[in-house]
């Protein structure tokens, strides 16, 4: 069930979203400012380095095709980094054959969605990851 109340499920959790395409990036943020979350976004991988480093968010949203660098590769250098290796990363991707899922795990992603997502759901998955930080 969702809170109607929206800071009640977020107590202004800051989400890093890094996502290329307009509008998955535009329903993203929409959705999850719409329940409290405060929103960073890059539509790159290099910028989601230094802006997980400035902003230290309590969770980043990750899509794998990104015009750069791969967000698998953004999720390595991520928990490479002192700074920002606690932060939990979801990877947001349409990639959806088999093996992808362990791939992308296990390059450093805390979680795997796949497009379309169940928006429920995804919430749900969302609150997990911004409340169990270490």
């Amino acid at each position: 069930m969702l809170a109607d109340d929206p800071s009640q499920s977020s107590s202004q959790k800051t989400v890093l979203i890094v996502e290329d395409n307009e509008l998955n990036l535009k329903l993203l943020k929409d959705v999850l400012e719409y329940h409290g979350y405060t929103i960073v976004t890059t539509e790159l991988g290099e910028p989601a380095l230094e802006l997980a480093r400035q902003h230290r968010p309590d969770l980043i949203l990750m899509d794998i095709q990104l015009p750069d660098i791969s967000g698998m590769e953004v999720a390595r250098r991520l928990k490479e980094d002192n700074q920002t290796r606690t932060i939990p990363i979801i990877a947001v991707t349409a990639f959806a054959m088999s093996g992808d899922e362990a791939q992308i795990l296990a390059s450093g992603c805390d979680a795997y969605v796949s497009k379309p997502f169940n928006l429920i759901e995804f919430l749900k998955l969302v609150e997990h990851w911004t409340t169990t930080r270490t």
